[in-house]
């Protein structure tokens, strides 16, 4: 009778706790199986010996490549109890005894290319003395609810001291629960099975103390896949053995090959048989327990505290500034070497003083003042945004200067609240130039766009900048005012901004509804709301006024670049049968290269609704312009999908109203437009003696353009304005191209401390670099009836991605670089004494010299190695056949040109 009251006592605590149900049939329950779901617990007076083992791996993902760092360690781990309460809380300690640990160096590598025996580290007789520090658990079931040891211990040791605890955190029952251990708090989800307990953790939904950042596109950021998974072996209500195994794989986003593959496993294993142990320690409570230990713990935190290595060679701007004088950074923004250059000044200058920072730019000669400008805007550290406020005067400093460090504040990928308060306080001082007002003005939506993305709208800064465009808006009385803080807005995309474009939009004068419209079409699908489409929709059909081509045009894109209804797409193409020749043809074919595109999302629609005879007929159909708008790929790889897309929207007479040229990227469910270039022109008609459309206003003579680089809409130029200006610049044009933007950015910056479950830790870091020329030209000939417009970009890309392992025994770095530099042109000509328009497109993209390079660097002790592969190549140069007419049309002009 006793042993069955007491079996049926049981039954009902395990019903109580949820830990033991089985339910009928012998299915089982929600959280496990009766027979193995004993309370965990250790004796008293016994004395544990686990075996450790730990191996640790980092290989490139890339061949060929150097062999990767192996790490590999073990101990005898002691476990006993020390105290215990009236319920199932164990306090016990933990020493760890024994240890060895191993590594393999490149130069241990055999004849036939294996690997050679792995070599002891030596550790000193202080590491292993603080190795035998005990550590202290509060432990309940599996559960370590409390973790306890000395604060001032090594943190590499104390860290790894967390790994071993770690392995003791499990529960006997299946279920999802959060738990803390080495690798932070993370979500874990049981499953039991016999005597076998698998645990997977969520690696994603781990939350650990914040120590680093990334770009605000998550195009220039690092994929990373993680994966854990721990085995626990339990017989009775004792743990037996642990193998827990974990892997990483990071890698850029823009290039997976250049990954970087992290592999940690950790096996505990109990020694058989027990032995006898230290008796318990009496006291009332755990706190008294610990307080009477020789060692006096504090209680610390379970998650792995994060390691700051110490740089020993990184470059110093104080040593630089002593040979300054004596040696010069030659600056091409097209090369490589400048890019690398580039960011060995983001280093020296990211640990420096103010003083050296503002003695560098004071001595430094004019021409090498932009770069570092660009330099000290990048790095972002307290000194060199307070040397930047000291040393640039924005109404004395040449405007060029100026402007650039304005735009590199723009194009950071990260920036901060100080940079933007720093800009804001510049914007206040008086007389300012134009030039100077409009690019600060743009370079605050930017950075109130980015603070933004990084979740930090609520700074007041932010608050400010914010203010300081919707307050100038306000007050705005000119229309070059109006459309600059319109660009802005469409910098920052702050949703809530929405409806005073759309007032703009609608109600404004052409080059104001113009600026609104493209703000809009910045925005991301989701906000794109339905009020918003009824505006564009009264835009488009000219519902309360008549409005300019190019804003109905714009219009028309975003109803049908946004889950467009079947209704709009339809009235669309109906709306072009009243069109004129140029305006119908454009619009059509932006519906025929929705079709072709497979990512568009407006395609399925379009598609039913071309199937419908009564809309895809030769009536809608037959209108052929001069007008065009086609895109497509440019390369296609694993990571990324790059496009080419080009608008040419033309008067009825035939002179170009206005071009657009876009490079995009597609990577990872991202878009960023990375280069587009925009050439427009108004009052045209009235010198190619064209009517007007009924209600249009006749716009001032101009030429002009528009840029925008990374999402960063730029400040416009202004070729002439007005019929005297036209003919002073055809008169005295110096046939010189405009620059558009020349300098350094820093593209990427990415720093990730991931804590291994083992305690390890691997710092990712990826900086990438990318200097930019690009300039254009517009030239028109009156006299010829031509007109020219070319692009040149030339560019170069660097990027350094490595992976830090740091442990008590071994420090490795895995490392890849890689540098790419490329060309591109892009020319248009057009011949208007020809019925109809001539015109001949070329792109042209001259070869690609590219180059990798894979270091495997150790250092374990007094000994260190370092290997290197590499590779490199040339991409031949190639000119793009856009389509079969415009190859005539082009050797018929490019031939006659000749003669």
């Amino acid at each position: 009778m006793g042993a069955c009251a007491g079996s049926s006592s049981e039954e009902a605590r395990r019903a109580a706790d949820g830990s033991g149900l089985r339910l009928p049939g012998g299915k089982e329950g929600k959280r496990g199986f009766w027979w193995n779901l004993q309370p965990l617990s250790f004796q008293p007076r016994t004395l544990y010996q686990y075996r450790y083992t730990l191996h640790v791996q980092l290989d490139h993902t890339s061949t060929p490549s150097p062999w990767g760092a192996r790490l590999q360690a073990e101990a005898l781990i002691h476990l006993h109890q020390l105290w215990r309460d009236q319920g199932r809380e164990e306090l016990l300690q933990v020493q760890i005894h024994n240890v060895k640990a191993q590594h393999q160096p490149e130069e241990e590598r055999n004849q036939d290319s294996s690997r050679g025996p792995p070599v002891e580290i030596a550790l000193s007789q202080e590491a292993q003395a603080e190795f035998q520090q005990p550590v202290f658990i509060s432990w309940n079931s599996g559960k370590v609810k409390a973790f306890y040891g000395n604060e001032a211990e090594n943190i590499l040791i104390s860290n790894l001291k967390r790994g071993i605890i770690s392995l003791f955190q499990l529960q006997p029952h299946a279920g999802t629960t959060v738990e803390e251990d080495a690798s932070g708090s993370c979500q874990v989800t049981y499953t039991v099975s016999n005597h076998s307990i698998t645990k997977t953790k969520d690696l994603l939904s781990c939350s650990t103390p914040k120590s680093g950042f990334t770009s605000t596109n998550k195009i220039f950021g690092v994929e990373w896949q993680p994966s854990s998974t721990s085995q626990y072996v339990v017989k009775g209500n004792l743990l037996q053995s642990v193998l827990a195994e974990e892997s990483h794989v990071v890698a850029p986003a823009l290039r997976s090959r250049s990954g970087i593959k992290i592999s940690s496993r950790q096996q505990l294993q109990l020694v058989s048989p027990a032995m006898p142990g230290p008796a318990e320690v009496s006291g009332q409570s755990l706190e008294d327990v610990l307080a009477g230990t020789d060692a006096r713990p504090q209680p610390l935190v379970m998650t792995s505290l994060p390691f700051r290595r110490v740089c020993t060679h990184c470059p110093s701007l104080r040593a630089f500034l002593k040979a300054f004088d004596r040696q010069r950074v030659k600056i091409d923004t097209s090369r490589v070497a400048t890019a690398w250059q580039f960011q060995r000044f983001i280093q020296m200058l990211r640990s420096a003083k103010k003083r050296d920072v503002l003695q560098l730019l004071r001595r430094a000669p004019e021409e090498m003042r932009p770069f570092l400008v660009e330099a000290a805007v990048a790095t972002q550290s307290v000194a060199s945004l307070a040397a930047l406020s000291d040393f640039l005067d924005f109404s004395k400093e040449p405007k060029s200067l100026v402007e650039k460090f304005l735009y590199t504040a723009a194009f950071s990928p990260r920036p901060s609240g100080e940079l933007l308060h720093l800009i804001l306080d510049k914007l206040d001082e008086k007389q300012l130039s134009p030039e100077t007002w409009e690019t600060g003005v743009v370079a605050v939506g930017s950075l109130v766009g980015k603070l933004c993305q990084q979740k930090l709208c609520g700074l007041q800064v932010v608050e400010r900048g914010v203010e300081t465009i919707l307050r100038g808006l306000r007050g705005a009385e000119e229309e070059p005012k109006v459309v600059i803080y319109l660009l802005a807005l469409g910098n920052a995309m702050l949703p809530e901004t929405i409806p005073t474009l759309l007032g703009h939009a609608e109600d404004g004068p052409t080059a104001v509804t113009a600026a609104a419209t493209s703000a809009l079409q910045r925005f991301p699908v989701p906000h794109i709301s339905s009020k918003v489409k009824r505006v564009m929709r009264r835009i488009f059909h000219q519902k309360r006024k008549s409005y300019d081509k190019t804003c109905r045009l714009a219009a028309a894109e975003i109803l049908l670049d946004n889950h467009p209804l079947p209704m709009d797409v339809i009235n669309i193409l109906l709306a072009t049968s009243e069109m004129e020749t140029e305006m119908a043809t454009f619009l059509l074919l932006k519906v025929q290269n929705s079709l072709r595109d497979h990512h568009h999302l407006a395609r399925n629609i379009m598609k039913d609704i071309m199937g419908d005879p009564r809309i895809n007929n030769y009536n809608f159909f037959s209108k052929v312009g001069t007008s065009s708008s086609f895109s497509g790929p440019l390369t296609v790889t694993q990571d990324l999908i790059s496009t080419f897309g080009l608008d040419l929207l033309f008067l009825e007479g035939g002179f170009l109203r206005k071009s657009v040229s876009d490079f995009s990227l597609l990577s990872h469910g991202q878009r960023l437009r990375a280069a587009q270039v925009t050439f427009e022109t108004q009052g045209m008609e009235s010198m190619m003696g064209e009517n007007l459309s009924e209600g249009e206003e006749e716009p001032e003579l101009m030429a002009g353009m528009s840029a925008t680089f990374f999402d960063v809409q730029l400040r416009p130029i202004i070729f002439f304005q007005g019929y005297t200006d036209l003919m002073a610049k055809v008169l005295l044009s110096s046939g010189e191209t405009t620059s558009v933007v020349k300098g350094n950015l820093l593209l990427m910056e990415h720093h990730q401390v991931i804590p291994l479950q083992s305690g390890l830790q691997v710092t990712v870091k990826l900086q990438g670099s990318l200097g930019l020329d690009i300039s254009a030209d517009m030239d028109v000939s009156i006299w010829e009836q031509e007109l020219k417009t070319s692009v040149n970009a030339r560019g170069s890309l660097t990027m350094d991605f490595q992976a830090e392992l740091d442990s008590p025994f071994l420090q490795a770095t895995l490392r890849s670089q890689t540098e790419v530099e490329t060309s591109i042109h892009f020319n248009t000509m057009l011949r208007f004494s020809s019925s109809p328009v001539l015109m001949c497109l070329q792109l042209r993209e001259e070869q690609v010299p590219y180059r990798e390079i894979f270091t495997v660097s150790q250092s374990a002790g007094s000994q260190s190695s370092t290997s290197r592969k590499g590779r490199h190549g040339t991409v031949p140069g190639r000119e793009f056949a856009l389509h079969q007419t415009n190859s005539k049309v082009c050797n018929l002009l490019l031939t006659a040109e000749k003669e």
